[in-house]
């Protein structure tokens, strides 16, 4: 792939080659026509190339790519993603690091942010529970690969809902790495805080120093929200008095524009919400590794009640 000046610039097999000028002639010289969205720190933008196959761009705007912070962060994302496969992160399939357009091809993903649909009606009531319990667990995959099976450890530092790509079978896969970290085991790893409000680790902003647990915290929110339909707010705000309640009823925060689960879904249901609130414990230390997350959704007992589900204080389940 050639774009001139002597710029870096690659495309890794895909099917064959893929072309800058079928790039640019896809999308119409990234017209806004062909825009997807707007992410961090650019706009996607959807692309059908000659072969048939659909990948998707994210382009760094001109004004961005002037910003350290943004090239950084494109860069970054570059760095992470060329060297990690999994079933649940997003491919990166190559990139075009050139003054005048820098952008980087991704696997298309058919269905968009997991954001967007929980806030749509349409789309939430296709998320059965089922299907929500497969999203928790697919993300859940994705962290604990990245911190237990790459070297070093890998932090994403921005995991929420807007960051979560859905397929057409509803899969879950992580997406956008531009604040991710990877871990020194000979530094303090301190940094500035980053990600986005409502699901940072609270320990960030008076530590500055990032671990794997503060993308721990973030799964909590997530696997929250996921279950209620919703950014679970007032809850987090709340969860003190959740812990010193004997017995708490969550029937009452699950998404109310499903059908009430069924004996099966509510065992499911269960495990998602503890593991969700052992996550956002204050002390980081006492929350869970994401491959304990992992395991511990076939192992955790579930205590169900006749019409209702309860946690008997989120101390005894742990």
């Amino acid at each position: 792939m050639n774009a001139g000046n002597g710029d870096v610039c690659s495309i890794w097999n895909f099917d064959g080659n893929i072309a800058y000028e079928d790039i640019i002639r896809a999308t119409n010289n990234f017209d806004i026509r062909y825009c997807i969205g707007t992410g961090g720190y650019g706009s996607v933008y959807e692309a059908r190339l000659p072969s048939g196959k659909t990948v998707a761009l994210k382009k760094l705007h001109r004004l961005e790519a002037e910003e350290p912070a943004f090239d950084s962060s494109f860069r970054n994302e570059v760095h992470v993603l060329s060297n990690i496969r999994h079933k649940n992160i997003v491919k990166l399939f190559g990139f075009c690091l050139h003054h005048r357009c820098m952008f980087l091809v991704y696997e298309y993903i058919e269905n968009g942010s997991l954001f967007c649909a929980l806030r749509d009606d349409g789309h939430a009531l296709e998320l059965d529970w089922s299907k929500r319990v497969n999203i928790v667990k697919g993300i859940a995959l994705a962290l604990s690969y990245l911190h237990h099976e790459c070297t070093p450890s890998i932090v994403h530092r921005d995991i929420s809902t807007n960051n979560i790509l859905l397929n057409s079978t509803m899969e879950a896969f992580v997406a956008d790495f531009g604040e991710s970290r990877l871990l020194d085991p000979d530094s303090s790893n301190q940094t500035m805080v980053a990600g986005t409000y409502g699901y940072i680790a609270p320990e960030l902003a008076y530590t500055m120093v990032v671990t794997e647990k503060c993308d721990v915290y973030s799964f909590g929110v997530v696997a929250l929200e996921i279950m209620m339909g919703r950014h679970p707010g007032d809850l987090l705000s709340s969860l003190t008095t959740l812990k010193s309640t004997q017995t708490k009823m969550l029937n009452d925060i699950l998404d109310t524009r499903l059908p009430r689960p069924t004996r099966q879904q509510k065992h499911d249901i269960f495990l998602v919400l503890t593991q969700a609130f052992a996550c956002l414990c204050s002390n980081h230390k006492s929350r869970p590794s994401m491959i304990a997350l992992s395991h511990k959704f076939s192992q955790i007992p579930v205590i169900l009640a006749a019409n209702s589900i309860y946690i008997t204080s989120v101390e005894q389940v742990y």
